[in-house]
């Protein structure tokens, strides 16, 4: 085969290669994009010269895909993957070092590398969009539910608390009138402790709602976070939980109310004390922006089932068995934070657990 024959295969080889990637990308499913960067390498190594000889390396931040093994001693040519304009990967075409070298690549092949980088790179920039967009629909939505059972809640604490009110005072009267009968003033007791019980699952609910009055004062979370910790410090010991505190300044400044404050540490810091295990670590970090403070809580459990993230902060919803929790407590500390004009997020831990992050806006 004469040159300009052979020159002429390997572009149509290129042209081929070029249509094939954009009809892989155009037919991709975010779902399977591990398989669409493995079909693109392997697209792309028919379109070399050395086919046979050539492996291809399509390398992202989560994804490590090549045509075959690459051997340690190659000779190879790459192009840079970029999403946004910041390199997030690259793709790598690579040939034995002891049968050939460097020059042996076409320059054709490196523009023919550069061309799939970029298509690639504008692929994941799709597919981290989409994937953006799926998130913000989600907590748009959750936030839509929350708002609905935030008016309910309310509707249901002020229908409540009136009665519960009422039982209370006419308890409180009836064993007034039961001094001499023991059985009966026993048995009026407890009619009051359920009804002061049910009176803080209302208070749980107002909180929740947002219907608590407040009292927005300049605090500094630095000491309320020091106090909530050393009054828990027995609960630590007793459950043989450890805690870590990561906080650098000693000020860190934002208007709020210091008794839903310390509700909001203290809920975080019991639920993270539940679910650690035994000699467990239970992480409190701290730090500001120019603009908010920042809480974070993270602990070393079993963290969360993926289906049950959306309803954590629902009244009512615990994971917890029964006895153990109303489903109250993260649903209050949501309230609390929302009523702050500030967010509560949680995740799983990389490594293992969970993580509550709490912002909060300093003005």
């Amino acid at each position: 085969m004469n040159t300009t024959e052979q020159a002429l295969k390997e572009r149509i080889k290129e042209l081929t290669c070029l249509y094939e990637v954009s009809s892989i990308i155009v037919n991709a499913d975010v779902d399977y994009i591990e398989k669409t960067l493995k079909a693109i390498a392997i697209s792309l190594k028919k379109a070399f010269q050395f086919e046979a000889e050539t492996e291809i390396l399509i390398n992202t931040e989560t994804l490590n895909i090549s045509t075959h093994a690459i051997e340690k001693d190659t000779v190879f040519i790459s192009s840079e993957i970029s999403l946004f304009n910041k390199t997030k990967g690259k793709i790598e075409a690579h040939l034995k070092a002891s049968k050939y070298s460097k020059n042996d690549f076409l320059k054709e092949e490196q523009l023919l590398l550069n061309s799939i980088a970029l298509k690639v790179g504008s692929l994941l920039e799709r597919i981290e969009i989409e994937n953006s967009e799926t998130s913000l629909k989600r907590q748009m939505e959750r936030a839509d539910r929350l708002g609905i059972l935030g008016e309910i809640t309310a509707g249901i604490a002020h229908e409540l608390n009136t009665p519960l009110a009422n039982i209370l005072g006419f308890a409180e009267l009836l064993k007034d009138d039961l001094i001499s009968n023991t059985k009966s003033s026993d048995d009026v007791d407890k009619i009051i402790k359920n009804a002061i019980f049910s009176r803080e699952v209302v208070k749980k609910l107002m909180f929740f709602a947002c219907e608590m009055p407040q009292e927005m004062k300049h605090v500094n979370i630095v000491p309320v976070i020091k106090n909530a910790i050393h009054l828990l410090d027995a609960t630590f010991r007793k459950e043989q939980v450890k805690y870590i505190v990561k906080i650098d300044e000693e000020e860190l400044w934002l208007r709020a109310d210091p008794i839903q404050l310390t509700q909001i540490i203290f809920n975080l810091l019991i639920n993270a004390i539940y679910f650690s295990p035994i000699n467990g670590l239970v992480t409190i970090e701290a730090q500001q922006t120019e603009k908010e403070i920042i809480l974070k809580i993270s602990d070393e459990g079993k963290g969360f089932q993926t289906e049950d993230l959306d309803k954590i902060f629902q009244p009512f919803f615990t994971t917890k068995p029964i006895g153990d929790g109303s489903g109250l407590g993260l649903s209050v500390v949501h309230g609390i934070v929302a009523s702050h004009k500030g967010k509560i997020s949680a995740e799983n831990n990389k490594n293992k657990g969970a993580i509550f992050t709490v912002i909060l806006p300093k003005e």
